[in-house]
């Protein structure tokens, strides 16, 4: 069973590297099948999922959270939930996942910070398009900004000190 299991992961990374997502969810779906306790094949699964037309947003988020609630330490589970979450501008779970990344991983913190920060700036104009008046743009900024300044270990007073 445990061959199996490797074998479909690696035929579904493999279509995935290839570009046949829906083919490679099928692997994924065989793969959890085969080994319903491993996180990693729901993690593959949601990756393959958000390029796959037809797999509903709410599908892959719950794949992504199944995958975080059974590798609660694993902060690329967290990323990789943020992006996509970021991607259909669920901004308040991608900003909780990328803070829990960076709690589970605070070497790269930074990293995550700045990511969100870049991520939220350029979406949310996109998602608040029809809303997007000077109050809206500057609550963005603070937000953004805020984020931009942890990745660099500074923070409000700090920042105002060194201008």
């Amino acid at each position: 069973m445990a061959d199996d299991y490797e074998k479909l992961m690696k035929q579904g990374y493999q279509l995935m590297e290839e570009g046949e997502f829906p083919q490679a969810l099928s692997k994924f779906d065989k793969a959890i099948k085969a080994k319903p306790e491993a996180p990693d094949a729901y993690l593959a699964k949601a990756d393959a999922a958000v390029v796959v037309p037809k797999v509903a947003q709410e599908e892959v988020l719950v794949l992504y959270k199944k995958a975080a609630e059974m590798d609660p330490a694993n902060p690329m589970v967290q990323q990789s939930m943020a992006a996509f979450c970021m991607d259909v501008g669920l901004f308040n779970d991608g900003e909780a996942a990328y803070n829990k990344a960076a709690e589970l991983d605070p070497e790269n913190a930074p990293y995550y910070f700045s990511e969100f920060a870049v991520e939220y700036y350029r979406k949310a104009q996109i998602v608040y398009e029809d809303k997007l008046d000077e109050t809206t743009r500057v609550i963005i900024k603070k937000k953004s900004l805020k984020y931009l300044l942890r990745s660099i270990n500074l923070d409000e007073e700090s920042v105002k000190k060194l201008l």
